[in-house]
């Protein structure tokens, strides 16, 4: 599938816009979701160029750490998307150099216990991850500190380089 089959109303971008950058992204990201099914395999990934799937990426990150931390993130099968791909290196380029460390950080706890990590369990497990990997929390508090930020430096980045985010039409 071509880069330029994934197309954006300039319309809707200007609305998203006018509303802040939160809905700007949203823009993007829904048609993303809409041409991937909301699904990231070996099907989908081709679907997507490399800018489209680090602002996926930031949006699945955002959504899950936002709501249950790093550990919910990997439980729900993220880990690798996030971690195994350029996602870290690519935020540096975005220009959320902080955050790309902050990634970095966490793929170091993820690496080492990545097992245990991604290993089906029973919702008491899973919550006994929170007390067992309290490592992430400083990371977490961190990320919800400096998310709008972050996602002002991701906006700031998308809007400089729209063409490489979608066809504007």
């Amino acid at each position: 599938m071509e880069m330029n089959q994934i197309t954006v109303s300039d319309a809707d971008l200007r609305k998203g816009a006018e509303e802040g950058m939160d809905a700007f992204l949203k823009v993007f990201i829904d048609k993303y979701l809409e041409v991937t099914g909301g699904v990231i395999n070996e099907k989908t990934m081709p679907l997507l160029n490399g800018y489209q799937h680090t602002l996926l990426g930031y949006h699945f990150f955002r959504e899950e750490v936002m709501e249950g931390g790093f550990v919910q993130l990997i439980q729900n099968g993220y880990g690798p998307y996030i971690f195994d791909n350029p996602f870290a290196k690519a935020m540096r380029l975005f220009g959320a150099k902080d955050f790309s460390k902050l990634i970095y950080e966490a793929k170091k706890i993820y690496d080492a216990h990545r097992a245990d990590l991604e290993k089906d369990c029973t919702e008491d497990e899973f919550m006994a991850m929170y007390e067992q990997y309290e490592a992430f929390d400083d990371l977490e508090e961190k990320f919800m500190e400096e998310e709008e930020l972050i996602t002002a430096q991701i906006a700031a980045y998308v809007d400089e380089h729209l063409d490489s985010f979608a066809t504007i039409a």
